[in-house]
């Protein structure tokens, strides 16, 4: 036992629960944020590819006129979250990543391709141009 009377079980089971709700908090904010920047085919396509909690969260944003730079979504983020850029870019990347390691490869190419320079970073791609 711990000098503050805690088992490690007990703690590592409070540490658990945390990390399970912070992972939720991000998985939400980001999967609302992307569904905020992706329009017609695509955001029909990504949401049918994901659980149906996860697509009711990335549907309940109406997606805007055109969508926003990366640097931006991660700005976004970071106010949404009550974070930093930083923890918002960490909290992007994992959860894109993650998500788009699940999905259809052409799909998240399809998504990429339909947003700004920038998001390929997030979903754990490199960020290819054509040159001009």
């Amino acid at each position: 036992m711990s000098p503050t009377g805690t088992t490690t079980s007990t703690w590592s089971a409070r540490t658990a629960r945390a990390s399970s709700r912070r992972a939720e908090e991000a998985l939400r904010a980001v999967l609302g944020g992307l569904g905020a920047q992706i329009t017609g085919e695509e955001r029909v396509a990504f949401a049918a590819a994901l659980p149906r909690e996860a697509a009711l969260v990335f549907t309940a944003e109406a997606p805007g006129i055109a969508p926003a730079p990366a640097a931006r979504f991660v700005d976004d983020l970071a106010v949404r979250t009550g974070g930093t850029a930083a923890t918002a870019r960490w909290d992007a990347g994992t959860v894109l990543a993650a998500v788009g390691a699940l999905m259809d490869p052409a799909l998240v190419t399809r998504i990429i391709e339909a947003l700004p320079t920038g998001y390929a970073l997030l979903f754990g791609r490199a960020q290819l141009t054509t040159a001009a």
